[in-house]
């Protein structure tokens, strides 16, 4: 099993820069890839970027050039550095593992606001 617990979290107007930080426990050894998900009211749950080891990334369109995903030294963290935030950008936002080779999550947190107000 493998505890996830995001932070970082807040209200930030449009233009500027949040970062969210992940951590995990338990069984980390499983873990071979990450990423963060968000919602937003009344919309599907969606992947906004995920980092497999190697050090692969891949991040949503509407969000390419804004966010960064990476991951801590000792591999039990994620980031996620969002920059020139929108107010589109507003969500819960969620960390989780990745499954290898199905890409799916397995994994998830409970999940940080993000509100951006414009």
């Amino acid at each position: 099993q493998v505890v996830l617990v995001e932070s970082g979290g807040g209200l930030v107007q449009a233009g500027g820069s949040l970062r969210l930080s992940c951590a995990a426990s338990g069984s980390i050894f499983r873990i071979n890839a990450m990423g963060w998900y968000r919602q937003a009211p009344g919309k599907q749950r969606e992947l906004v970027a995920r980092i497999i080891s190697g050090g692969i990334t891949n991040y949503a369109d509407s969000v390419k050039g804004r966010f960064t995903i990476s991951r801590g030294n000792a591999k039990n963290t994620v980031y996620l550095q969002m920059n020139s935030l929108k107010p589109d950008d507003t969500a819960v936002y969620y960390c989780a593992t990745i499954r290898i080779p199905s890409m799916e999550a397995g994994s998830w947190g409970q999940g940080t606001q993000v509100t951006v107000s414009s």
